[in-house]
Protein backbone atom coordinates (compact mmCIF):
# COMPACT_ATOMS: atom_id res chain seq x y z
CA UNK A 1 0.00 0.00 0.00
CA UNK A 2 0.99 3.11 -1.13
CA UNK A 3 0.27 6.62 1.39
CA UNK A 4 1.07 9.90 0.54
CA UNK A 5 2.11 10.75 4.74
CA UNK A 6 3.53 9.34 7.58
CA UNK A 7 3.80 11.35 10.95
CA UNK A 8 5.94 10.22 14.21
CA UNK A 9 4.88 11.53 17.59
CA UNK A 10 8.00 10.68 19.46
CA UNK A 11 6.65 11.08 22.54
CA UNK A 12 8.75 10.65 26.53
CA UNK A 13 6.74 7.42 26.85
CA UNK A 14 5.12 6.26 23.61
CA UNK A 15 6.06 6.98 19.80
CA UNK A 16 2.60 7.37 17.52
CA UNK A 17 2.90 6.72 13.89
CA UNK A 18 -0.07 7.89 11.71
CA UNK A 19 -0.95 7.25 7.89
CA UNK A 20 -2.74 9.98 5.71
CA UNK A 21 -3.58 9.41 2.19
CA UNK A 22 -5.22 12.09 -0.70
CA UNK A 23 -3.70 14.85 0.89
CA UNK A 24 -4.10 17.97 -1.05
CA UNK A 25 -7.24 16.83 -2.06
CA UNK A 26 -10.60 17.49 -1.07
CA UNK A 27 -11.26 14.16 0.83
CA UNK A 28 -7.94 13.62 2.75
CA UNK A 29 -8.18 10.43 5.06
CA UNK A 30 -6.23 8.60 7.43
CA UNK A 31 -5.12 5.37 7.21
CA UNK A 32 -4.49 4.05 10.30
CA UNK A 33 -1.87 4.22 13.48
CA UNK A 34 -0.42 2.09 15.66
CA UNK A 35 2.41 2.82 18.53
CA UNK A 36 5.32 1.29 20.02
CA UNK A 37 7.21 2.10 23.12
CA UNK A 38 9.66 5.40 22.58
CA UNK A 39 13.14 3.89 22.41
CA UNK A 40 15.44 6.95 23.83
CA UNK A 41 17.14 3.87 26.27
CA UNK A 42 18.04 1.95 23.51
CA UNK A 43 20.01 5.27 22.42
CA UNK A 44 18.14 5.29 18.74
CA UNK A 45 13.71 6.57 18.96
CA UNK A 46 14.12 5.30 14.98
CA UNK A 47 13.52 2.07 16.38
CA UNK A 48 10.43 2.71 18.29
CA UNK A 49 9.14 4.01 14.95
CA UNK A 50 9.98 1.10 12.90
CA UNK A 51 8.45 -1.10 15.42
CA UNK A 52 5.00 1.25 15.33
CA UNK A 53 5.52 1.47 11.84
CA UNK A 54 5.72 -2.64 11.49
CA UNK A 55 2.44 -2.90 13.97
CA UNK A 56 0.52 -0.21 11.53
CA UNK A 57 1.67 -2.90 8.52
CA UNK A 58 -0.21 -5.85 10.81
CA UNK A 59 -3.44 -4.19 11.29
CA UNK A 60 -3.58 -2.94 8.02
CA UNK A 61 -2.31 -6.51 6.53
CA UNK A 62 0.19 -4.93 3.79
CA UNK A 63 3.21 -3.04 3.45
CA UNK A 64 3.44 0.58 3.61
CA UNK A 65 5.33 2.75 1.01
CA UNK A 66 5.33 6.08 2.02
CA UNK A 67 5.83 9.58 -0.12
CA UNK A 68 6.70 11.58 2.67
CA UNK A 69 7.97 10.77 6.37
CA UNK A 70 7.42 13.78 8.72
CA UNK A 71 7.30 13.86 12.77
CA UNK A 72 7.17 16.06 15.67
CA UNK A 73 8.82 15.33 19.06
CA UNK A 74 8.98 15.43 22.90
CA UNK A 75 11.23 13.26 23.77
CA UNK A 76 14.59 13.93 25.07
CA UNK A 77 14.22 16.23 27.65
CA UNK A 78 12.85 18.77 24.88
CA UNK A 79 14.48 22.48 24.38
CA UNK A 80 15.96 23.57 27.92
CA UNK A 81 15.48 27.60 27.68
CA UNK A 82 16.22 29.98 30.14
CA UNK A 83 14.73 33.27 29.83
CA UNK A 84 16.06 37.10 31.84
CA UNK A 85 14.03 40.60 30.63
CA UNK A 86 13.38 43.61 32.40
CA UNK A 87 10.19 43.66 34.71
CA UNK A 88 8.66 39.96 35.44
CA UNK A 89 5.08 41.33 34.71
CA UNK A 90 5.52 42.89 30.78
CA UNK A 91 9.29 41.55 29.05
CA UNK A 92 10.17 38.77 31.44
CA UNK A 93 6.42 37.23 30.76
CA UNK A 94 6.28 38.32 26.98
CA UNK A 95 9.53 36.20 27.11
CA UNK A 96 7.83 33.61 28.82
CA UNK A 97 4.80 32.85 26.79
CA UNK A 98 6.81 32.69 23.43
CA UNK A 99 9.13 30.00 24.52
CA UNK A 100 6.54 27.63 26.19
CA UNK A 101 4.28 28.62 23.01
CA UNK A 102 7.09 27.35 21.09
CA UNK A 103 7.33 24.13 22.99
CA UNK A 104 10.36 25.20 24.92
CA UNK A 105 10.74 24.01 28.68
CA UNK A 106 11.61 26.52 30.73
CA UNK A 107 13.93 25.92 33.56
CA UNK A 108 15.22 29.83 34.88
CA UNK A 109 13.74 33.28 34.61
CA UNK A 110 15.11 36.23 35.73
CA UNK A 111 14.01 39.73 35.79
CA UNK A 112 16.30 43.02 35.97
CA UNK A 113 19.96 42.70 35.83
CA UNK A 114 21.74 39.91 36.09
CA UNK A 115 24.19 39.32 38.76
CA UNK A 116 27.03 36.36 38.91
CA UNK A 117 24.59 34.27 41.09
CA UNK A 118 22.26 34.06 38.28
CA UNK A 119 25.10 33.00 35.76
CA UNK A 120 25.80 30.42 38.03
CA UNK A 121 22.03 29.22 38.13
CA UNK A 122 21.99 29.17 34.15
CA UNK A 123 25.36 27.38 34.30
CA UNK A 124 24.30 24.65 36.23
CA UNK A 125 20.62 24.11 34.23
CA UNK A 126 23.05 24.00 31.03
CA UNK A 127 20.21 25.18 28.59
CA UNK A 128 20.25 24.58 25.18
CA UNK A 129 19.26 28.02 24.38
CA UNK A 130 18.80 31.67 26.12
CA UNK A 131 16.21 34.11 25.44
CA UNK A 132 17.33 37.79 25.91
CA UNK A 133 14.70 40.35 26.10
CA UNK A 134 13.65 43.84 27.81
CA UNK A 135 12.46 47.50 27.48
CA UNK A 136 9.90 48.42 24.79
CA UNK A 137 11.37 49.60 21.76
CA UNK A 138 13.51 52.92 21.92
CA UNK A 139 12.58 52.64 25.61
CA UNK A 140 15.21 51.43 28.71
CA UNK A 141 18.46 50.47 27.63
CA UNK A 142 20.85 50.01 30.05
CA UNK A 143 19.34 46.30 31.55
CA UNK A 144 19.22 44.61 28.24
CA UNK A 145 22.66 45.97 27.92
CA UNK A 146 24.10 44.80 31.29
CA UNK A 147 22.57 41.49 30.57
CA UNK A 148 24.36 40.92 27.45
CA UNK A 149 27.63 41.34 28.72
CA UNK A 150 27.12 38.99 31.87
CA UNK A 151 25.37 36.21 29.36
CA UNK A 152 28.43 36.83 27.04
CA UNK A 153 31.17 35.61 29.98
CA UNK A 154 28.59 32.02 30.29
CA UNK A 155 31.17 29.60 29.45
CA UNK A 156 28.47 27.38 27.80
CA UNK A 157 27.99 27.38 23.86
CA UNK A 158 24.44 27.54 23.33
CA UNK A 159 22.42 30.06 20.48
CA UNK A 160 21.26 33.40 22.27
CA UNK A 161 17.80 34.69 20.70
CA UNK A 162 17.67 38.44 21.20
CA UNK A 163 13.96 39.53 21.61
CA UNK A 164 14.51 42.99 23.74
CA UNK A 165 14.38 46.58 22.95
CA UNK A 166 15.47 46.86 19.12
CA UNK A 167 16.97 49.89 19.30
CA UNK A 168 20.17 48.20 21.22
CA UNK A 169 19.68 44.87 19.37
CA UNK A 170 22.90 45.71 17.09
CA UNK A 171 25.20 46.44 20.74
CA UNK A 172 23.92 43.59 22.88
CA UNK A 173 24.87 41.39 19.38
CA UNK A 174 28.24 43.18 19.30
CA UNK A 175 28.90 42.50 23.14
CA UNK A 176 27.76 38.60 22.87
CA UNK A 177 29.59 38.25 19.88
CA UNK A 178 32.81 39.80 20.91
CA UNK A 179 32.86 36.48 23.64
CA UNK A 180 31.82 34.21 20.66
CA UNK A 181 28.45 33.53 21.35
CA UNK A 182 25.99 32.84 18.76
CA UNK A 183 23.32 35.23 18.61
CA UNK A 184 19.67 35.54 16.77
CA UNK A 185 17.69 38.73 16.40
CA UNK A 186 14.01 38.69 16.29
CA UNK A 187 11.29 41.27 17.12
CA UNK A 188 11.01 42.59 20.54
CA UNK A 189 8.04 40.65 22.50
CA UNK A 190 6.97 43.74 24.25
CA UNK A 191 7.43 46.51 21.66
CA UNK A 192 4.75 49.15 23.62
CA UNK A 193 3.25 49.31 26.73
CA UNK A 194 0.55 46.78 26.71
CA UNK A 195 1.32 45.16 23.40
CA UNK A 196 2.33 41.41 23.25
CA UNK A 197 4.58 40.31 20.27
CA UNK A 198 5.47 36.35 20.69
CA UNK A 199 4.96 35.51 17.43
CA UNK A 200 8.07 36.12 15.66
CA UNK A 201 9.84 34.68 18.61
CA UNK A 202 8.30 31.53 18.77
CA UNK A 203 9.17 30.63 15.13
CA UNK A 204 12.50 31.09 15.96
CA UNK A 205 12.89 29.34 19.29
CA UNK A 206 10.86 26.26 17.22
CA UNK A 207 13.21 26.00 14.08
CA UNK A 208 16.15 26.04 17.38
CA UNK A 209 14.60 23.11 18.48
CA UNK A 210 14.40 21.52 15.36
CA UNK A 211 18.24 21.83 14.47
CA UNK A 212 19.21 20.79 18.37
CA UNK A 213 16.51 17.57 18.57
CA UNK A 214 18.45 15.77 16.09
CA UNK A 215 21.71 15.89 18.55
CA UNK A 216 19.47 14.39 21.29
CA UNK A 217 20.56 11.25 22.94
CA UNK A 218 18.47 8.69 21.12
CA UNK A 219 17.57 10.83 18.24
CA UNK A 220 20.59 11.17 16.32
CA UNK A 221 19.43 8.72 13.46
CA UNK A 222 16.44 10.69 13.20
CA UNK A 223 17.07 12.50 10.34
CA UNK A 224 17.82 9.55 8.23
CA UNK A 225 14.11 9.56 7.96
CA UNK A 226 12.21 12.33 8.41
CA UNK A 227 11.88 14.98 4.93
CA UNK A 228 11.08 18.25 6.77
CA UNK A 229 12.58 19.45 9.89
CA UNK A 230 11.10 17.42 13.08
CA UNK A 231 8.69 20.26 15.39
CA UNK A 232 7.91 20.27 18.85
CA UNK A 233 4.91 18.33 19.74
CA UNK A 234 3.49 21.14 22.02
CA UNK A 235 4.03 23.52 19.57
CA UNK A 236 2.21 21.35 17.13
CA UNK A 237 -0.61 20.71 18.99
CA UNK A 238 -1.10 24.75 19.60
CA UNK A 239 -1.06 24.71 15.87
CA UNK A 240 -3.86 22.46 15.65
CA UNK A 241 -5.57 24.14 18.88
CA UNK A 242 -5.60 27.17 16.10
CA UNK A 243 -6.83 25.87 13.58
CA UNK A 244 -9.85 24.41 15.74
CA UNK A 245 -10.06 28.38 16.79
CA UNK A 246 -10.47 28.99 12.88
CA UNK A 247 -13.96 26.89 12.94
CA UNK A 248 -15.00 26.93 16.60
CA UNK A 249 -13.51 30.44 17.87
CA UNK A 250 -13.03 30.22 21.91
CA UNK A 251 -11.35 26.83 22.29
CA UNK A 252 -9.13 25.16 24.76
CA UNK A 253 -7.15 22.03 24.46
CA UNK A 254 -5.79 19.68 27.53
CA UNK A 255 -3.09 17.69 26.33
CA UNK A 256 -2.24 14.73 29.58
CA UNK A 257 0.86 12.68 29.00
CA UNK A 258 3.37 10.53 30.51
CA UNK A 259 5.76 13.34 32.11
CA UNK A 260 3.36 16.41 31.24
CA UNK A 261 -0.10 18.34 31.14
CA UNK A 262 -0.30 20.91 28.47
CA UNK A 263 -2.86 23.15 28.06
CA UNK A 264 -3.22 25.36 24.98
CA UNK A 265 -6.16 27.82 24.57
CA UNK A 266 -6.82 30.18 22.14
CA UNK A 267 -9.46 33.19 23.14
CA UNK A 268 -9.12 36.95 23.57
CA UNK A 269 -11.25 36.20 26.97
CA UNK A 270 -14.56 38.78 27.66
CA UNK A 271 -14.99 42.35 26.79
CA UNK A 272 -16.02 42.47 30.61
CA UNK A 273 -13.16 41.29 31.91
CA UNK A 274 -10.34 42.41 29.14
CA UNK A 275 -11.81 46.40 30.37
CA UNK A 276 -10.34 45.63 33.64
CA UNK A 277 -7.10 43.77 32.77
CA UNK A 278 -3.94 44.70 34.81
CA UNK A 279 -1.61 43.34 31.94
CA UNK A 280 -2.20 42.01 27.98
CA UNK A 281 -2.39 37.84 27.71
CA UNK A 282 -1.08 36.46 24.30
CA UNK A 283 -3.97 35.54 21.93
CA UNK A 284 -3.03 31.60 21.78
CA UNK A 285 -1.50 30.43 25.38
CA UNK A 286 0.28 27.56 26.30
CA UNK A 287 1.03 26.77 30.10
CA UNK A 288 2.74 23.14 30.35
CA UNK A 289 2.66 21.37 33.87
CA UNK A 290 5.69 19.69 34.74
CA UNK A 291 4.70 18.08 37.89
CA UNK A 292 1.38 16.52 36.24
CA UNK A 293 2.25 13.21 33.91
CA UNK A 294 0.23 9.88 34.45
CA UNK A 295 3.83 7.73 34.47
CA UNK A 296 7.28 9.41 34.83
CA UNK A 297 5.59 12.03 37.18
CA UNK A 298 2.68 9.86 38.94
CA UNK A 299 4.22 9.94 42.51
CA UNK A 300 3.31 14.03 41.93
CA UNK A 301 -0.52 13.63 41.11
CA UNK A 302 -0.73 10.75 43.66
CA UNK A 303 0.18 13.63 46.27
CA UNK A 304 -2.11 16.09 45.30
CA UNK A 305 -4.87 13.40 45.28
CA UNK A 306 -7.60 14.26 48.17
CA UNK A 307 -7.14 11.51 50.30
CA UNK A 308 -10.37 10.81 52.45
CA UNK A 309 -11.75 10.29 48.44
CA UNK A 310 -8.42 8.41 47.07
CA UNK A 311 -9.50 5.77 50.29
CA UNK A 312 -13.38 5.86 49.43
CA UNK A 313 -12.30 4.63 45.90
CA UNK A 314 -8.93 2.52 46.23
CA UNK A 315 -8.27 0.45 49.57
CA UNK A 316 -5.36 -0.76 47.28
CA UNK A 317 -4.43 2.64 46.54
CA UNK A 318 -0.57 2.20 47.38
CA UNK A 319 -0.07 -1.15 45.49
CA UNK A 320 -2.06 0.61 42.49
CA UNK A 321 0.40 3.62 42.04
CA UNK A 322 3.68 1.20 42.19
CA UNK A 323 1.91 -0.41 38.68
CA UNK A 324 0.39 2.38 36.78
CA UNK A 325 1.40 2.18 33.29
CA UNK A 326 0.54 3.43 29.86
CA UNK A 327 -1.17 0.58 29.72
CA UNK A 328 -3.34 -1.00 32.11
CA UNK A 329 -3.79 -4.27 32.88
CA UNK A 330 -7.10 -4.54 34.22
CA UNK A 331 -10.07 -2.68 35.15
CA UNK A 332 -9.03 -1.46 37.91
CA UNK A 333 -5.89 -0.13 37.29
CA UNK A 334 -7.70 1.85 34.27
CA UNK A 335 -10.24 3.34 36.81
CA UNK A 336 -7.58 4.11 38.83
CA UNK A 337 -5.44 5.46 35.96
CA UNK A 338 -8.83 7.78 35.20
CA UNK A 339 -8.90 9.29 39.10
CA UNK A 340 -5.63 10.39 39.10
CA UNK A 341 -6.06 11.99 35.27
CA UNK A 342 -9.42 13.93 36.52
CA UNK A 343 -6.49 15.28 38.84
CA UNK A 344 -4.74 16.64 35.58
CA UNK A 345 -7.47 17.61 34.16
CA UNK A 346 -8.71 20.20 36.08
CA UNK A 347 -6.08 21.46 37.69
CA UNK A 348 -4.35 22.09 34.95
CA UNK A 349 -7.05 24.44 33.97
CA UNK A 350 -7.32 26.45 36.71
CA UNK A 351 -3.30 27.26 36.71
CA UNK A 352 -3.79 27.96 33.43
CA UNK A 353 -6.68 30.06 34.11
CA UNK A 354 -6.35 34.30 35.76
CA UNK A 355 -8.26 35.26 38.70
CA UNK A 356 -10.24 38.50 40.12
CA UNK A 357 -8.28 40.56 42.42
CA UNK A 358 -9.32 43.61 44.60
CA UNK A 359 -6.56 46.39 44.90
CA UNK A 360 -6.84 49.35 47.00
CA UNK A 361 -6.12 52.86 46.36
CA UNK A 362 -6.50 56.60 46.64
CA UNK A 363 -9.78 55.52 44.93
CA UNK A 364 -11.06 52.53 47.23
CA UNK A 365 -11.29 49.05 46.32
CA UNK A 366 -10.69 48.39 42.58
CA UNK A 367 -11.70 45.17 40.70
CA UNK A 368 -9.05 43.62 38.68
CA UNK A 369 -8.06 40.43 36.19
CA UNK A 370 -5.44 39.22 35.85
CA UNK A 371 -3.85 36.24 34.03
CA UNK A 372 -5.47 34.40 31.30
CA UNK A 373 -9.36 34.87 30.78
CA UNK A 374 -11.41 31.81 30.25
CA UNK A 375 -14.51 32.74 30.61
CA UNK A 376 -15.37 32.93 27.05
CA UNK A 377 -14.39 29.47 26.35
CA UNK A 378 -17.22 27.34 24.57
CA UNK A 379 -15.11 23.79 23.81
CA UNK A 380 -12.59 21.66 25.17
CA UNK A 381 -10.84 19.46 23.52
CA UNK A 382 -9.49 16.54 25.89
CA UNK A 383 -5.72 14.77 23.55
CA UNK A 384 -3.15 12.60 24.69
CA UNK A 385 -3.62 8.98 25.47
CA UNK A 386 -5.38 8.58 28.18
CA UNK A 387 -8.03 11.48 26.54
CA UNK A 388 -8.32 10.10 23.21
CA UNK A 389 -9.07 6.17 24.10
CA UNK A 390 -10.11 5.57 28.03
CA UNK A 391 -13.64 4.83 28.36
CA UNK A 392 -13.74 6.85 31.11
CA UNK A 393 -12.53 10.43 29.65
CA UNK A 394 -16.25 11.78 30.20
CA UNK A 395 -15.70 11.49 33.74
CA UNK A 396 -12.26 12.85 33.11
CA UNK A 397 -13.45 15.56 31.46
CA UNK A 398 -16.38 16.82 33.28
CA UNK A 399 -14.48 16.88 36.86
CA UNK A 400 -13.79 20.62 35.03
CA UNK A 401 -17.95 21.10 35.46
CA UNK A 402 -17.58 20.17 38.96
CA UNK A 403 -14.82 22.90 40.06
CA UNK A 404 -15.68 25.36 42.15
CA UNK A 405 -13.08 28.18 41.98
CA UNK A 406 -14.42 32.13 42.96
CA UNK A 407 -12.48 34.81 41.36
CA UNK A 408 -10.95 32.34 38.95
CA UNK A 409 -11.31 32.91 35.04
CA UNK A 410 -12.95 29.50 34.16
CA UNK A 411 -14.63 28.27 31.36
CA UNK A 412 -18.89 28.08 32.83
CA UNK A 413 -20.47 25.05 33.02
CA UNK A 414 -21.82 24.96 29.62
CA UNK A 415 -19.17 24.41 28.15
CA UNK A 416 -18.90 21.67 25.45
CA UNK A 417 -16.70 18.88 25.84
CA UNK A 418 -15.37 16.64 23.02
CA UNK A 419 -11.95 14.54 22.50
CA UNK A 420 -9.54 13.84 19.82
CA UNK A 421 -10.92 10.27 19.07
CA UNK A 422 -8.07 9.28 16.36
CA UNK A 423 -5.14 10.59 19.17
CA UNK A 424 -3.72 13.00 16.16
CA UNK A 425 -3.66 16.16 17.10
CA UNK A 426 0.17 16.62 17.37
CA UNK A 427 0.20 14.50 13.74
CA UNK A 428 -2.48 17.69 12.50
CA UNK A 429 -0.14 20.33 13.83
CA UNK A 430 3.05 18.94 11.37
CA UNK A 431 0.53 18.52 8.46
CA UNK A 432 -0.58 22.01 8.81
CA UNK A 433 2.62 22.96 8.33
CA UNK A 434 2.54 21.49 4.85
CA UNK A 435 -1.22 21.76 3.77
CA UNK A 436 -3.38 23.46 6.07
CA UNK A 437 -6.28 22.77 4.37
CA UNK A 438 -6.28 18.75 4.62
CA UNK A 439 -5.52 19.47 7.74
CA UNK A 440 -8.29 21.21 9.24
CA UNK A 441 -10.49 18.89 6.94
CA UNK A 442 -9.10 16.02 9.16
CA UNK A 443 -9.66 17.30 12.50
CA UNK A 444 -13.27 18.05 11.62
CA UNK A 445 -13.86 14.46 11.11
CA UNK A 446 -11.54 13.97 14.19
CA UNK A 447 -13.78 15.40 16.72
CA UNK A 448 -15.97 13.32 18.85
CA UNK A 449 -18.19 15.26 21.13
CA UNK A 450 -19.20 13.67 24.62
CA UNK A 451 -22.63 14.59 25.40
Amino acid sequence: MKVNLLVAEIGSTTTVVTAFDKINTKEPKVIGQAEHYTTVKEGDVTIGIFKAIKRLEEKLKEKINWEKFIASSSAAGGLKITVHGLVYDMTVRAAREAALGAGGVLKYVTSGKMRKRHLEDVKKINPKMILLAGGVDYGEEDTILHNAEMISNLEIDVPIVYAGNINVAEEAKEILESKGKKVIITENVYPKVDQLNVQPARKIIQELFSKNIIHAPGMEKIHDIVDEEIIPTPGSVMLTTELLSEEFEDVLVVDIGGATTDVDSVTEGSPEIQKIMLFPEPVSKRTVEGDMGLFVNADNVYSMLDKKELEKNFYDHEELINKISPYPESERMEKFTAFMARKCFSESIVRHSGSIKYLFGPNGRQKVAQGKDLTAIKYIIGTGGILTRSRHRKYIMESIKELERPNKLMPGKKVKLGYDKDYIFAALGVLSTIDKESAKNILLQDIEWIE
